[in-house]
């Protein structure tokens, strides 16, 4: 399907945004956390107006380019002429939190096997691994409430991730949120990991060693170390140059 370029439509740093989020589904369907078409990333629009970007509900994550990418504002009307509707379920969960967290740039929201599969586990995640210990320092647990539907979930869900980072929706999956697309990403990544890394150690039948509590004080300034100072930048270049040698439609 052909969708037509909004390069010189929206402004510099929309369109700025628009390829980093393009690259964000691409990166999720590459590391293979996607579920079809069923979850979302969104990222708010510079501006007063409080839109955001979301995916254009039916295309695969591999398929999503910087023009397909669906603006919408707080009561999930289009801002720009879209022929892809958007998922009510996915608006529910963005909307809230973009806009009580006005320091979020970008949520990023999975349903992987091995995220649903912690999220199901009454200890949620475990301080077993290095990883673990980058989520627990900011870390929140939303119950299930059925598909995310109905407007009344949203200050449940947002009082449920307070100022964190990380949320674990229980018997559903995986949220982040990050100042940027590159930091929500970074985040996932590193969740996603400690989840995968709790189920094969779990699966390995033995004791498990937890990490020291003490372990988990001060691990903000820890991770600025790890990434000399750059935060999610330290990895963002080079994963654009992956996707740019792979495939850098999503720009288009």
């Amino acid at each position: 399907m052909e969708i037509p370029s909004l390069r010189e439509v929206v402004s510099p740093e929309e369109w700025q945004l628009r390829v980093e989020l393009a690259a964000c589904y691409r990166l999720v369907a590459l590391y293979g956390w996607s579920d079809l078409v069923f979850t979302h990333i969104t990222a708010r629009v510079p501006g007063p107006e409080h839109h955001f970007l979301i995916n254009p509900y039916g295309l695969l994550f591999e398929e999503i380019t910087a023009s397909s990418l669906v603006k919408v504002d707080g009561q999930c009307n289009k801002v720009i002429d879209s022929p892809f509707p958007v998922n009510p379920a996915g608006f529910v969960i963005h909307s809230c939190i973009h806009d009580a967290r006005h320091d979020v740039g970008c949520v990023l929201h999975t349903h992987t096997r091995s995220g649903v599969a912690v999220s199901a586990q009454k200890a949620g995640i475990l301080p077993i691994s290095q990883q673990s210990t980058f989520v627990l320092s900011s870390l929140a647990y939303h119950e299930y409430e059925g598909v995310a539907l109905r407007d009344d979930e949203k200050p449940r869900l947002v009082a449920a991730l307070g100022n964190k980072r990380h949320l674990v929706l229980r018997n559903h999956g995986l949220l982040v949120v990050g100042k940027n697309v590159p930091d929500a990403f970074l985040s996932m990544y590193t969740f996603e990991n400690a989840c995968r890394i709790q189920i094969d150690a779990q699966a390995g039948g033995g004791e498990l060693t937890q990490v020291h509590p003490s372990i988990l004080e001060g691990l903000g300034e820890v991770m600025k170390n790890v990434t000399a100072g750059k935060g999610a930048n330290i990895a963002w270049p080079a994963l654009i140059r992956k996707l740019d040698r792979t495939d850098p439609s999503y720009k288009t």
